[in-house]
């Protein structure tokens, strides 16, 4: 029997691993679609607003840290290439929206929508003052980066507004066991 124990805790740890690849992989192309699809431009920066944010919470109130960050950061970074700002913006990006999809993925829970509204507030201040420092500094545009700071709060709250009643949702239409949010 501890053989067989054995080998069903291998196929279930490999399913998860091979979901979880799955996952983060669809999400990434709808976080890159989403991002690329509607691009409001800002010229100040030569950023842009979008409504990729929206699959970003998503992905990682749904599927948890790991889905999250990768959808995050390289769905954004893949929009950024497409779009024409692979040397400005895309290296940023990874991280910044990487790291946005990470925090939402460890804090928001399944069962506590007060908990994913500041899994998405926390996040959101990560992403206005990680693009604010990247333009500002890394990009040497100086206090230009400031105008966009409205325009980044604004995708964030959107992207909540959108994202949260989405993901009620999907938890009651999704199976269970796809779901890393067992809380």
């Amino acid at each position: 029997m501890k053989g067989k124990s054995r080998t069903m805790l291998i196929q279930k740890a490999n399913r998860s691993v091979a979901l979880t690849a799955a996952q983060a992989g669809i999400m990434a192309a709808l976080v890159a679609v989403a991002t690329y699809a509607i691009q409001i431009p800002i010229p100040a920066t030569k950023g842009y607003l979008n409504f990729g944010d929206i699959v970003i919470f998503v992905s990682a109130i749904l599927f948890g840290p790991v889905v999250g960050g990768f959808a995050g950061g390289v769905g954004s970074a893949l929009s950024d290439v497409a779009s024409g700002y692979a040397s400005t913006y895309a290296p940023f990006t990874l991280i910044i929206k990487g790291l946005e999809g990470v925090i939402v993925g460890l804090i928001a829970s399944r069962s506590n929508e007060r908990r994913n509204v500041l899994a998405i507030v926390i996040a959101g201040a990560e992403m206005v003052s990680g693009y604010f420092l990247a333009e500002f500094y890394g990009l040497s545009l100086g206090w230009a980066a400031a105008t966009e700071v409205p325009f980044n709060i604004l995708q964030i709250a959107v992207g909540g507004l959108a994202a949260i009643p989405i993901c009620i949702l999907l938890f009651k239409w999704l199976p269970y066991s796809w779901t890393n949010r067992n809380l």
